[in-house]
């Protein structure tokens, strides 16, 4: 292996000198964990992109792709980061047809940027996601962050048809293609998906394209308990309703969204204003599907004797709509130390919701809680310190949790957390019984374990 000192300059060589950055401002722009790399790489294009790894590869250095890094710090540290891979250079979009409700454009393009240029044709991609005005789209998919779509629009595994990237060895590989219809094979593209960047660099992504919703509308109704809350969120789920977007959110969360409203100079909606629990409901698409929903919403709020209930625009840019895309980045701001989990449960109920609250509290932790579609939550455990106490506190809690989700049958992830309770605690809790297969995708995807290297579960 080159020695650091040696390593740009050998980059430069095969790159050209502006395709590598390695002053020490760069280098700590791309830093994870304190730790920073010895070079930075910025291709402009596949082929760039494959010839860095390849040198990669060769003299056995380890890579991180890197695309705005608003999500570096989700999963480990890896245990090597030689090369950071600034993907950035990558923003152009390479094919769209609107009729066909088809578009196939590179990872390193901002998401603000391409939801703009979809607009211009009355599209857009249901990725409502945080870090919007940074986010690449290529870090959008490979974080698996989640979107606040979900519920209408499905995952991104619904949308995703293809994908372009180079693999471990330095060779563009192709999964899916470029339009919605059947193919045969195995789509490879969607392993991509919440993989941290640990398997391919992502060089292009296809997507399906969705028309530009006519309208919104949302209603936020409050309840003095969380089994109240529940019973609604239930009650709205069985009913059919046409909704892009159904959160149950804890008194804490709900002040945290209060908070954000006034300090964006909004207006707090009279339901966000007490110590209770709320439930927002939105939905969206064509004027008379609105706002035939939005009366059915209104009947079932009143129906679950609601405390407080208030309809509101549910637009992407506004209110409270405005607020749950960026749940991710405001949560991890939250306290001085945080640990935010994503759990998942089979069927989450309100005795699960106060049961993840008082792991929380009962470590003398704040925390609040988010109830999003298809039986996804957010918990963070707040701690007001960043000394021992406080680590040890959060690690207690947060195994708890772990434990806890593991016996129902569920997953927990922790998105965020100070580095001494990710090792403590884990990021995973237990590892899955499938964890030997993914050992082997990980090996068939990247043989020499240079992207990432032990960033994402068990070490991969």
């Amino acid at each position: 292996m080159s020695t650091t000192t040696s390593l740009p300059v050998r980059l430069e060589a095969l790159l050209g000198r502006d395709r590598v950055a390695a002053s020490e401002n760069d280098l700590q722009a791309f830093a994870i964990a304190g730790r920073t790399p010895a070079a930075v790489l910025k291709p402009q294009n596949a082929q760039e992109v494959a010839e860095g790894v390849r040198f990669a590869a060769v003299e056995k250095l380890a890579m991180v792709c890197c695309g705005s890094r608003s999500k570096l710090e989700i999963g480990m540290p890896p245990q090597r980061d030689d090369l950071a891979l600034d993907m950035t250079g990558l923003g152009e979009i390479a094919h769209y047809d609107p009729a066909d409700l088809t578009l196939s454009v590179e990872a390193g393009m901002p998401l603000a940027m391409l939801q703009f240029a979809l607009k211009e044709k009355g599209q857009f991609l249901p990725l409502a996601v945080p870090f919007l005005d940074s986010a690449t789209v290529g870090g959008a998919v490979v974080s698996g962050i989640d979107s606040t779509l979900r519920q209408q629009y499905g995952t991104t595994r619904d949308f995703l048809i293809g994908a372009e990237f180079v693999d471990g060895k330095g060779q563009i590989c192709k999964s899916g293609g470029r339009v919605v219809k059947n193919v045969t094979g195995y789509d490879l593209h969607k392993l991509l998906i919440g993989s941290l960047g640990t398997l391919a660099a992502v060089t292009r992504l296809n997507f399906r394209t969705f028309p530009l919703p006519e309208t919104y509308a949302g209603r936020l109704s409050s309840f003095s308990d969380a089994e109240s809350a529940m019973h609604y969120r239930v009650a709205l789920l069985k009913s059919g309703l046409s909704l892009s977007n159904l959160e149950v959110m804890s008194p804490e969360f709900s002040t945290m969204a209060a908070t954000w409203l006034k300090a964006a100079n909004q207006a707090i909606p009279e339901p966000l204003s007490s110590r209770d629990w709320n439930v927002y409901a939105a939905c969206e698409g064509n004027k008379a599907v609105v706002q035939r929903v939005t009366r059915e919403v209104e009947i079932h709020s009143a129906a679950a004797q609601a405390e407080k209930s208030e309809t509101l625009s549910a637009s992407p840019d506004e209110n409270v709509g405005g607020f749950l895309p960026e749940t991710y980045n405001y949560l991890i701001w939250a306290s001085p130390s945080v640990a935010l989990m994503r759990i998942a449960l089979p069927n989450f109920t309100a005795g699960d919701a106060i049961e993840m609250l008082r792991f929380a509290q009962g470590g003398s932790l704040l925390c609040a809680f988010a109830l999003r579609a298809c039986g996804v939550a957010y918990l963070a455990l707040l701690a007001e310190g960043e000394d021992a106490p406080a680590m040890d506190a959060l690690s207690r809690a947060a195994t708890d949790v772990f434990s806890s989700v593991a016996k129902k049958g569920g997953a927990a992830t922790m998105l965020h957390a100070p580095l001494v309770v990710k090792q403590r605690a884990g990021i995973w809790g237990v590892k899955p019984p499938d964890f030997s297969l993914m050992q082997r995708v990980k090996a068939a995807f990247d043989p020499q374990n240079i992207f990432a290297p032990g960033r994402f579960l068990g070490g991969l």
